[in-house]
């Protein structure tokens, strides 16, 4: 798939942040070597981070959102976008998965309530479920992690422009510790989350002796009741696994039952 830019034109581009840190758009700057031979490809319309500037007029070829959706107000705002854009990439945990932001899933309106009283519209407007970008609107691409590894962003923008034949992984973390002959930190009793979790880092966090806690998402190819049964024969248990799935994965539709209590 490619985003079909205008035949002979410079591609148009336009990064957006929602609920998120920002970290990712950040991360991006940190491609410092390459980053003036990456905006010379494109035409930059407008980017958040570096930015105070209204949005832009017009249509354009590529969107990139960092964060996920949390207001009527941002959903709206992916909509119009979408609208505009000829392809849409979804960039870090928050836009992929929900992310940090989508920890507050789980009886969401109390939440709320808790921390902002009878003053919640006030405080921030037309509050709503946090969830990924595509829970809203259609995504092309896809760029995982918290936060993105520059060199990924700038291989999906590519993809997005130019086209590419590459398959996007869907296999699960293990394998890449495998091949990188890493020892499984199941058997120091903690909680990796890499047999649930998709592949595409490297393992770098288990080659630096850290577990995954799962921040590029839950892969399609997960067989969690299995992963489940794994946690509780190695003694550290189902539900301690569960727990840590949720802190970037609570809105997944993966995890049944559903968690957020709310349609």
């Amino acid at each position: 798939m490619e985003c079909q830019t205008r035949r002979n034109a410079i591609p148009r581009v336009v990064v957006l942040g929602l609920a998120s840190c920002f970290g990712c758009q950040l991360q991006i700057t940190n491609a410092e070597s390459h980053l003036l031979d990456i905006v010379g490809q494109i035409d930059l319309r407008y980017w958040q981070l570096a930015s105070s500037a209204p949005e832009p007029e017009g249509d354009v070829d590529v969107v990139v959102v960092e964060g996920a959706v949390t207001t009527e107000e941002s959903a709206e705002t992916v909509r119009r976008w979408r609208e505009r854009a000829k392809c849409v990439i979804a960039m870090g945990a928050c836009a992929v998965c929900g992310g940090i932001p989508g920890m507050a899933a789980r009886d969401f309106g109390e939440r709320a309530q808790a921390v902002y009283g009878s003053d919640v519209p006030q405080a921030c407007g037309a509050m709503c479920v946090p969830r990924p970008v595509s829970a809203v609107v259609d995504v092309d691409f896809e760029v995982r992690a918290c936060p993105i590894d520059p060199a990924d962003f700038v291989a999906v923008l590519q993809h997005a422009i130019y086209g590419s034949n590459a398959n996007v992984q869907t296999d699960t973390m293990c394998g890449s510790c495998k091949r990188n002959e890493d020892g499984c930190l199941w058997r120091e009793g903690k909680v990796c989350l890499g047999l649930a979790t998709v592949a595409g880092c490297g393992a770098k966090c288990v080659q630096l002796g850290r577990e995954c806690n799962g921040c590029r998402g839950l892969s399609p190819n997960a067989n969690l009741v299995a992963a489940r049964a794994f946690a509780d024969r190695t003694g550290v248990g189902a539900e301690r696994f569960d727990e840590a799935l949720e802190m970037f994965n609570l809105v997944n539709p993966l995890l049944a039952p559903s968690t957020t209590g709310e349609e």
